[in-house]
């Protein structure tokens, strides 16, 4: 099941967004105290939400407009296989010195049909949450 969200609008440059994204390292700082046991690298990243052990691993890199990531099956505790990404698209006027950048998530997933009655809403709602909050993140940092 693939779900996309809403896109969003970055008023920053689609380098600064894929460099932020693009290594788990540099969500040290936001999610550390978290969830449980986070551990990262630049390629992967593992800890515990709800009693679950997630571990992520980076799939595939575009630079500045693809970040791919999948589930790290090594880490182990992923009972769902997925695969999620954000796009990016510089959306910078020409000439102008205010950077854009629209960014979206799309989630694929495989779920069985009971699975997709109990969450398949759920999960829409999800994606268009992260690509808010990493909008908001960017459009309201200081760096």
């Amino acid at each position: 099941m693939r779900y996309t969200s809403k896109q969003v609008q970055i008023a920053r440059p689609d380098e600064t967004i894929f460099r932020v994204l693009s290594s788990f390292e540099n969500f040290t700082p936001i999610l550390a105290d978290k969830v449980e046991n986070w551990e990262a690298t630049e390629e992967t990243c593992k800890f515990k939400a709800k009693g679950f052990t997630v571990g992520l691993k980076m799939a595939e890199r575009q630079p500045n407009k693809l970040i791919k990531v999948c589930a790290d099956e090594s880490a182990g505790g992923m009972p769902i296989p997925f695969t999620f990404w954000a796009q990016m698209k510089d959306t910078t006027p020409e000439g102008s010195a205010v950077p854009g950048t629209r960014m979206r998530i799309v989630l694929d997933i495989e779920l069985n049909p009971m699975m997709k009655m109990i969450v398949g809403n759920k999960m829409q709602d999800a994606v268009d949450s992260i690509a808010e909050q990493i909008a908001y993140a960017f459009n309201n940092a200081r760096f």
